[in-house]
């Protein structure tokens, strides 16, 4: 899966489910680049350094993109939302 593809998952799945577009709203504002109003495009997304590094981190892979349900799972625990 590529990371459009993924974005493009959750985004249907967060339409469904309000608790989840929160999460992962909470999680993405988290990973955003500090300094993202800056630098073109001027939105809060992560740096691809950091993504890579996260990636390295959870899955040995700096390429590694994660499942639907990993994403969705990691969100509710980052934003508190518990399983």
């Amino acid at each position: 899966m590529s990371w459009a593809r993924l974005t493009v998952a959750l985004l249907g799945r967060a339409a469904l489910s309000p608790s989840l577009a929160r999460a992962l709203v909470v999680v993405a504002w988290r990973f955003r680049d500090r300094a993202w109003y800056r630098k073109a495009p001027f939105l809060p997304i992560p740096s691809r350094t950091y993504t890579r590094w996260r990636m390295h981190t959870a899955y040995g892979d700096p390429e590694a993109v994660p499942t639907v349900d990993e994403a969705i799972r990691y969100a509710r625990w980052a934003a508190g939302n518990g399983q």
